[in-house]
Protein backbone atom coordinates (compact mmCIF):
# COMPACT_ATOMS: atom_id res chain seq x y z
CA UNK A 1 0.00 0.00 0.00
CA UNK A 2 2.63 2.62 0.85
CA UNK A 3 4.34 1.66 -2.62
CA UNK A 4 1.29 2.52 -4.14
CA UNK A 5 0.94 5.71 -2.62
CA UNK A 6 4.23 6.49 -3.85
CA UNK A 7 3.60 5.57 -7.32
CA UNK A 8 0.51 7.67 -7.62
CA UNK A 9 2.91 10.54 -6.45
CA UNK A 10 5.40 10.26 -8.91
CA UNK A 11 2.66 9.89 -11.23
CA UNK A 12 0.90 13.06 -10.12
CA UNK A 13 4.27 14.87 -10.13
CA UNK A 14 5.36 13.82 -13.91
CA UNK A 15 2.09 15.66 -14.94
CA UNK A 16 3.79 19.25 -13.42
CA UNK A 17 6.39 20.91 -15.19
CA UNK A 18 9.88 20.70 -14.28
CA UNK A 19 11.52 23.34 -11.51
CA UNK A 20 14.57 23.26 -13.52
CA UNK A 21 14.90 22.17 -17.07
CA UNK A 22 17.50 22.87 -19.84
CA UNK A 23 15.80 25.58 -22.59
CA UNK A 24 17.19 26.38 -25.85
CA UNK A 25 15.79 29.68 -27.00
CA UNK A 26 15.67 31.08 -30.81
CA UNK A 27 17.97 34.04 -29.50
CA UNK A 28 20.19 32.17 -27.09
CA UNK A 29 21.03 30.34 -30.67
CA UNK A 30 21.67 33.56 -32.62
CA UNK A 31 24.00 34.55 -29.95
CA UNK A 32 26.27 31.24 -30.28
CA UNK A 33 25.97 31.41 -33.99
CA UNK A 34 27.44 34.97 -34.35
CA UNK A 35 30.48 34.98 -32.53
CA UNK A 36 31.43 31.39 -33.93
CA UNK A 37 30.91 32.49 -37.46
CA UNK A 38 33.05 35.84 -36.74
CA UNK A 39 35.75 33.30 -35.22
CA UNK A 40 35.80 31.21 -37.92
CA UNK A 41 35.89 34.17 -40.85
CA UNK A 42 38.70 35.86 -38.77
CA UNK A 43 40.42 32.09 -38.63
CA UNK A 44 40.04 31.46 -42.51
CA UNK A 45 41.54 35.13 -43.23
CA UNK A 46 44.22 35.42 -41.14
CA UNK A 47 44.50 31.45 -40.93
CA UNK A 48 45.35 31.36 -37.54
CA UNK A 49 43.35 29.58 -35.24
CA UNK A 50 42.64 31.38 -32.54
CA UNK A 51 39.81 33.50 -33.68
CA UNK A 52 38.19 30.30 -34.30
CA UNK A 53 38.50 29.11 -30.64
CA UNK A 54 37.29 32.81 -29.10
CA UNK A 55 34.65 32.91 -31.13
CA UNK A 56 33.27 29.40 -29.98
CA UNK A 57 34.12 30.36 -26.02
CA UNK A 58 32.59 34.20 -26.63
CA UNK A 59 29.48 32.21 -28.20
CA UNK A 60 29.02 29.69 -25.51
CA UNK A 61 29.18 32.42 -22.88
CA UNK A 62 26.57 34.74 -24.80
CA UNK A 63 24.45 31.80 -24.91
CA UNK A 64 23.72 31.62 -21.70
CA UNK A 65 23.02 34.98 -21.10
CA UNK A 66 19.16 35.24 -23.36
CA UNK A 67 16.42 33.55 -21.16
CA UNK A 68 12.64 33.46 -22.71
CA UNK A 69 9.59 32.11 -20.20
CA UNK A 70 6.50 31.67 -21.63
CA UNK A 71 3.18 33.38 -20.71
CA UNK A 72 2.14 31.55 -17.56
CA UNK A 73 5.45 31.25 -16.24
CA UNK A 74 7.72 33.33 -13.73
CA UNK A 75 11.88 32.28 -13.29
CA UNK A 76 12.82 32.92 -10.06
CA UNK A 77 17.01 34.16 -10.39
CA UNK A 78 19.26 34.43 -7.80
CA UNK A 79 22.62 36.24 -8.09
CA UNK A 80 25.26 34.57 -6.28
CA UNK A 81 23.07 32.25 -4.51
CA UNK A 82 20.72 35.19 -3.15
CA UNK A 83 17.04 36.47 -4.87
CA UNK A 84 17.04 38.90 -6.93
CA UNK A 85 13.65 38.76 -8.33
CA UNK A 86 11.35 36.97 -10.66
CA UNK A 87 11.64 37.53 -14.31
CA UNK A 88 9.32 36.49 -17.22
CA UNK A 89 7.19 36.21 -18.91
CA UNK A 90 9.15 37.10 -22.02
CA UNK A 91 12.60 37.12 -23.39
CA UNK A 92 14.95 38.50 -19.93
CA UNK A 93 18.79 38.67 -19.66
CA UNK A 94 21.09 37.27 -17.04
CA UNK A 95 24.68 37.77 -15.89
CA UNK A 96 26.33 34.14 -17.21
CA UNK A 97 27.43 32.11 -14.22
CA UNK A 98 26.70 35.25 -11.86
CA UNK A 99 23.11 34.64 -11.98
CA UNK A 100 21.55 31.34 -12.24
CA UNK A 101 17.59 30.26 -12.29
CA UNK A 102 16.18 28.19 -9.72
CA UNK A 103 13.04 27.39 -10.38
CA UNK A 104 10.35 28.16 -13.47
CA UNK A 105 6.90 28.82 -11.87
CA UNK A 106 3.87 27.66 -13.48
CA UNK A 107 0.96 29.85 -12.99
CA UNK A 108 -1.58 27.98 -14.70
CA UNK A 109 -4.14 26.10 -12.59
CA UNK A 110 -2.78 22.37 -11.60
CA UNK A 111 -4.67 19.68 -11.15
CA UNK A 112 -3.08 17.19 -8.35
CA UNK A 113 -5.05 13.58 -7.86
CA UNK A 114 -4.90 12.25 -4.52
CA UNK A 115 -6.04 8.81 -2.60
CA UNK A 116 -6.64 7.77 1.14
CA UNK A 117 -6.65 4.38 1.40
CA UNK A 118 -8.01 2.16 3.85
CA UNK A 119 -8.69 4.89 5.79
CA UNK A 120 -10.98 4.30 8.98
CA UNK A 121 -14.00 6.56 9.53
CA UNK A 122 -15.08 7.32 12.87
CA UNK A 123 -17.57 4.57 12.87
CA UNK A 124 -14.47 2.40 11.88
CA UNK A 125 -15.31 1.39 8.31
CA UNK A 126 -12.01 1.43 6.09
CA UNK A 127 -12.63 3.36 2.68
CA UNK A 128 -10.60 4.29 -0.08
CA UNK A 129 -11.70 7.94 -1.33
CA UNK A 130 -10.24 9.53 -4.26
CA UNK A 131 -9.96 13.00 -4.72
CA UNK A 132 -8.91 15.92 -7.12
CA UNK A 133 -7.46 19.08 -5.86
CA UNK A 134 -7.01 21.89 -8.12
CA UNK A 135 -4.89 24.83 -7.01
CA UNK A 136 -2.62 27.69 -8.49
CA UNK A 137 0.29 29.82 -7.62
CA UNK A 138 -0.48 33.04 -6.90
CA UNK A 139 3.40 34.44 -5.35
CA UNK A 140 5.79 32.76 -6.87
CA UNK A 141 8.24 34.01 -4.78
CA UNK A 142 6.97 32.15 -1.39
CA UNK A 143 6.87 29.07 -3.40
CA UNK A 144 10.54 29.19 -4.51
CA UNK A 145 11.70 30.19 -1.23
CA UNK A 146 9.57 29.16 1.84
CA UNK A 147 8.96 25.40 0.61
CA UNK A 148 11.57 23.01 -1.04
CA UNK A 149 9.48 21.76 -3.26
CA UNK A 150 6.32 22.65 -3.74
CA UNK A 151 4.33 20.46 -5.73
CA UNK A 152 5.05 17.33 -3.21
CA UNK A 153 4.34 19.69 -0.40
CA UNK A 154 1.05 20.15 -1.45
CA UNK A 155 0.07 16.77 -2.66
CA UNK A 156 1.10 15.30 0.42
CA UNK A 157 -0.40 18.19 2.43
CA UNK A 158 -4.04 17.36 0.53
CA UNK A 159 -3.29 13.51 1.56
CA UNK A 160 -3.07 14.51 4.86
CA UNK A 161 -6.03 16.74 5.05
CA UNK A 162 -8.04 14.14 3.42
CA UNK A 163 -7.17 11.57 6.43
CA UNK A 164 -7.81 13.97 8.92
CA UNK A 165 -11.29 14.35 7.73
CA UNK A 166 -12.12 10.88 6.99
CA UNK A 167 -11.48 10.03 10.35
CA UNK A 168 -13.61 12.94 11.89
CA UNK A 169 -16.33 11.94 9.85
CA UNK A 170 -19.10 9.00 9.58
CA UNK A 171 -19.50 7.04 7.08
CA UNK A 172 -23.09 8.12 6.19
CA UNK A 173 -22.13 11.73 6.29
CA UNK A 174 -19.41 10.75 4.11
CA UNK A 175 -21.60 9.32 1.48
CA UNK A 176 -24.48 11.91 1.41
CA UNK A 177 -22.65 15.22 2.49
CA UNK A 178 -19.78 15.60 -0.07
CA UNK A 179 -20.38 19.07 -0.67
CA UNK A 180 -20.04 20.06 3.00
CA UNK A 181 -16.42 17.81 3.11
CA UNK A 182 -15.19 19.00 0.20
CA UNK A 183 -15.45 22.64 1.25
CA UNK A 184 -13.98 21.59 4.62
CA UNK A 185 -11.13 19.94 3.30
CA UNK A 186 -10.51 22.96 0.52
CA UNK A 187 -10.48 25.31 4.25
CA UNK A 188 -7.52 22.93 5.98
CA UNK A 189 -5.73 22.63 2.43
CA UNK A 190 -5.66 26.53 2.42
CA UNK A 191 -4.91 27.28 6.14
CA UNK A 192 -1.63 24.78 5.21
CA UNK A 193 -1.13 26.52 2.24
CA UNK A 194 -1.48 29.84 2.24
CA UNK A 195 2.81 30.65 3.75
CA UNK A 196 3.84 28.87 0.35
CA UNK A 197 2.24 31.05 -2.28
CA UNK A 198 -0.09 28.91 -3.28
CA UNK A 199 -4.30 29.02 -2.97
CA UNK A 200 -6.59 26.19 -3.51
CA UNK A 201 -9.58 26.67 -6.09
CA UNK A 202 -11.81 23.36 -5.61
CA UNK A 203 -11.47 20.17 -4.21
CA UNK A 204 -13.34 17.52 -5.79
CA UNK A 205 -14.12 14.00 -4.15
CA UNK A 206 -14.09 11.93 -7.13
CA UNK A 207 -14.96 8.44 -5.86
CA UNK A 208 -15.63 6.52 -2.31
CA UNK A 209 -14.53 2.78 -1.98
CA UNK A 210 -16.27 0.78 0.74
CA UNK A 211 -16.14 -3.40 1.29
CA UNK A 212 -17.84 -5.53 -0.99
CA UNK A 213 -18.97 -7.14 2.00
CA UNK A 214 -20.42 -3.83 3.66
CA UNK A 215 -21.72 -2.74 -0.01
CA UNK A 216 -24.20 -6.00 0.15
CA UNK A 217 -25.45 -5.28 3.45
CA UNK A 218 -26.03 -1.83 3.14
CA UNK A 219 -27.74 -2.91 -0.54
CA UNK A 220 -30.05 -5.83 1.56
CA UNK A 221 -31.11 -3.04 4.73
CA UNK A 222 -32.16 -0.42 2.05
CA UNK A 223 -34.24 -3.28 0.27
CA UNK A 224 -35.48 -4.10 3.64
CA UNK A 225 -36.27 -0.73 4.48
CA UNK A 226 -38.31 -0.39 0.93
CA UNK A 227 -40.34 -3.32 1.31
CA UNK A 228 -41.33 -1.94 5.14
CA UNK A 229 -42.27 1.18 3.91
CA UNK A 230 -44.53 -0.45 0.92
CA UNK A 231 -46.14 -2.70 3.34
CA UNK A 232 -47.14 -0.03 5.60
CA UNK A 233 -48.53 1.79 2.80
CA UNK A 234 -50.75 -0.71 1.93
CA UNK A 235 -52.06 -1.65 5.58
CA UNK A 236 -52.56 2.38 5.33
CA UNK A 237 -54.73 1.57 2.18
CA UNK A 238 -56.43 -1.13 3.11
CA UNK A 239 -57.74 1.04 6.51
CA UNK A 240 -58.79 3.90 4.78
CA UNK A 241 -60.21 1.30 2.23
CA UNK A 242 -62.67 -0.11 5.16
CA UNK A 243 -63.20 3.06 6.34
CA UNK A 244 -64.78 4.13 3.11
CA UNK A 245 -67.09 0.57 3.10
CA UNK A 246 -68.19 1.63 6.07
CA UNK A 247 -69.41 5.12 5.18
CA UNK A 248 -71.08 3.27 2.03
CA UNK A 249 -72.47 0.61 3.81
CA UNK A 250 -74.43 3.13 6.48
CA UNK A 251 -76.30 4.46 2.84
CA UNK A 252 -76.73 1.45 1.44
CA UNK A 253 -78.34 0.43 4.80
CA UNK A 254 -81.45 3.13 4.38
CA UNK A 255 -81.44 3.19 0.60
CA UNK A 256 -82.26 -0.52 -1.01
CA UNK A 257 -82.68 0.90 -4.60
CA UNK A 258 -79.37 2.78 -4.27
CA UNK A 259 -78.40 -1.38 -3.43
CA UNK A 260 -79.74 -2.79 -6.20
CA UNK A 261 -78.16 -0.50 -8.74
CA UNK A 262 -75.13 -1.00 -7.00
CA UNK A 263 -75.42 -4.81 -7.52
CA UNK A 264 -76.85 -4.32 -10.97
CA UNK A 265 -73.74 -2.30 -12.27
CA UNK A 266 -71.34 -4.69 -10.58
CA UNK A 267 -72.86 -7.23 -12.68
CA UNK A 268 -72.64 -5.40 -15.91
CA UNK A 269 -69.01 -4.89 -14.38
CA UNK A 270 -68.06 -8.24 -14.47
CA UNK A 271 -70.30 -9.43 -17.62
CA UNK A 272 -69.05 -6.87 -20.10
CA UNK A 273 -66.08 -9.15 -20.70
CA UNK A 274 -66.56 -11.67 -23.26
CA UNK A 275 -66.00 -14.83 -21.07
CA UNK A 276 -66.30 -13.17 -17.27
CA UNK A 277 -67.57 -15.20 -14.31
CA UNK A 278 -69.37 -13.84 -11.80
CA UNK A 279 -70.07 -15.10 -8.40
CA UNK A 280 -72.76 -13.66 -6.27
CA UNK A 281 -73.42 -15.18 -2.64
CA UNK A 282 -77.36 -16.56 -2.78
CA UNK A 283 -77.86 -14.52 0.68
CA UNK A 284 -77.87 -11.49 -1.84
CA UNK A 285 -80.29 -12.47 -4.26
CA UNK A 286 -82.59 -13.41 -1.98
CA UNK A 287 -82.53 -10.08 0.36
CA UNK A 288 -81.89 -8.04 -2.70
CA UNK A 289 -84.66 -9.90 -4.84
CA UNK A 290 -82.07 -10.57 -7.64
CA UNK A 291 -83.01 -14.03 -9.33
CA UNK A 292 -84.43 -12.48 -11.69
CA UNK A 293 -81.50 -10.28 -12.98
CA UNK A 294 -79.12 -13.08 -12.57
CA UNK A 295 -81.29 -15.70 -15.40
CA UNK A 296 -81.48 -12.46 -17.85
CA UNK A 297 -77.88 -11.89 -16.93
CA UNK A 298 -77.25 -15.67 -17.41
CA UNK A 299 -78.98 -15.48 -20.96
CA UNK A 300 -77.01 -12.69 -21.50
CA UNK A 301 -73.63 -14.69 -20.63
CA UNK A 302 -74.48 -17.40 -22.84
CA UNK A 303 -75.50 -15.38 -25.89
CA UNK A 304 -72.13 -13.76 -25.92
CA UNK A 305 -70.33 -17.06 -25.59
CA UNK A 306 -72.17 -18.56 -28.45
CA UNK A 307 -74.57 -21.35 -27.00
CA UNK A 308 -77.50 -22.56 -28.71
CA UNK A 309 -79.08 -23.99 -24.91
CA UNK A 310 -81.83 -21.40 -23.27
CA UNK A 311 -81.47 -21.48 -19.87
CA UNK A 312 -84.14 -23.08 -17.35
Amino acid sequence: MPMQNMQNLVQNRSNLPAPIAPRVNFVAALAFIAPVGLGVLSTLITLNPVGAILGVLLGFLLAQSPKIARQWERAVVLRLGKFIGLRGPGLFWIIPFVDSISTWIDQRVITTGFAAEETLTSDTVPVNVDAVLFWVVYDPEKAALEVQNYPQAVSWAAQTALRDIIGRTSLSDLLRGRERIEDELQKLIENVRTPWGVTVQSVEMRDVIIPAALQDAMSREAQAAREKAARVILAEAEVEIAARFDKASESYRNNPTAMHLRAMNMLYEGLKEKGALMIVPSSAVETMGMGGLMGAAALRQKEITGGKETPE
